[in-house]
């Protein structure tokens, strides 16, 4: 769909918000290697990898990461396309920024001269590759974590890291809010652009702009006590409880025992060619 216009550009991203929640849902749901383990192992097991990731110096050893979670993404059920569409984006935005300056700044034998003072040296472009796989591997391995689990789970075996209740029941509320609210700008918007004929003035489509942030304020407020009342009606008492429980399988503990061998040789090999 081609977005024409104020409101067709904000039905459109507002759609596109939607469809992308819908998608992760459904991947994390898929009957792949990650998505049947355990998520409290899944976060242990990640984060080890990604501490692993940062403490790496050679560069062999962090491309050789970067395949790993293209290698668990097939595993898993999960376009390599797709995943590196997701990764791709931010490194070359965020960090590929970050580290340019290093490659001109840090002290060390030039390898190419672009002109008179100002040259790539060795040791910056090593520092700067080693920022960028650094970033790309810990990257990669988020991302595949979140695909893989779905949300509700995730937060829920955060309490495994020693995450105060408080604080998980906030970022499940705040997950289930941003999706009701992002359905209900949908429907207003396309309620008001099947009402709209012709173009309107600016001076209308900012009142109305304005009129629809302060019904939403007063929708999620209005809301928020109807929920908490519901919550206290059915027993709620500090923690979310749900019928899914949790538990550690064989190959929940054989994938911690291969994830913990590979932070370890990782680590090993690393101080060796170093």
């Amino acid at each position: 769909m081609k977005a024409e216009g104020f409101w067709e550009k904000t039905v459109h991203h507002v759609t596109e918000a939607l469809e992308r929640a819908l998608v992760a849902e459904g991947l994390a749901s898929r009957p792949g290697l990650l998505q049947g383990l355990d998520p409290r192992a899944k976060v242990l097991t990640f984060l080890l990898l990604m501490v692993s990731v940062a403490l790496l110096h050679s560069l062999p050893l962090l491309v050789a990461f970067a395949f790993l979670p293209l290698v668990l993404s097939l595993l898993s059920r999960i376009s390599p396309a797709f995943f590196l569409k997701r990764v791709g984006l931010f490194i070359p935005l965020f960090t590929g920024l970050i580290a340019l300056p290093a490659l001109f700044t840090t002290p060390g034998r030039p390898m190419f001269s672009l002109w008179e003072g100002l040259a790539i040296t060795e040791q910056g472009l090593r520092a700067a590759s080693t920022l960028v796989l650094r970033s790309w591997d810990s990257l990669s391995l988020a991302v595949l974590l979140v695909l893989t689990t779905r949300w509700d789970h995730l937060l829920r075996s955060l309490r495994v890291l020693m995450v105060p209740r408080a604080f998980v029941l906030v970022l499940q509320m705040t997950h289930r809010y941003i999706y009701i609210f992002l359905r209900s700008i949908n429907a207003m918007f396309l309620a008001r652009k099947s009402r709209t004929v012709g173009p309107r003035p600016a001076g209308e489509n900012r009142r109305f702009l304005a009129s629809s942030m302060a019904t939403l304020l007063a929708r999620s407020h209005h809301m928020s006590q109807e929920v908490y009342l519901a919550m206290l009606s059915r027993g709620f008492r500090g923690d979310v409880m749900t019928i899914e429980d949790f538990a550690l399988r064989r190959r929940d503990a054989l994938w911690a025992g291969l994830a913990g061998f590979l932070a370890a040789a990782a680590i090993i090999a690393d101080r060796l060619l170093t």
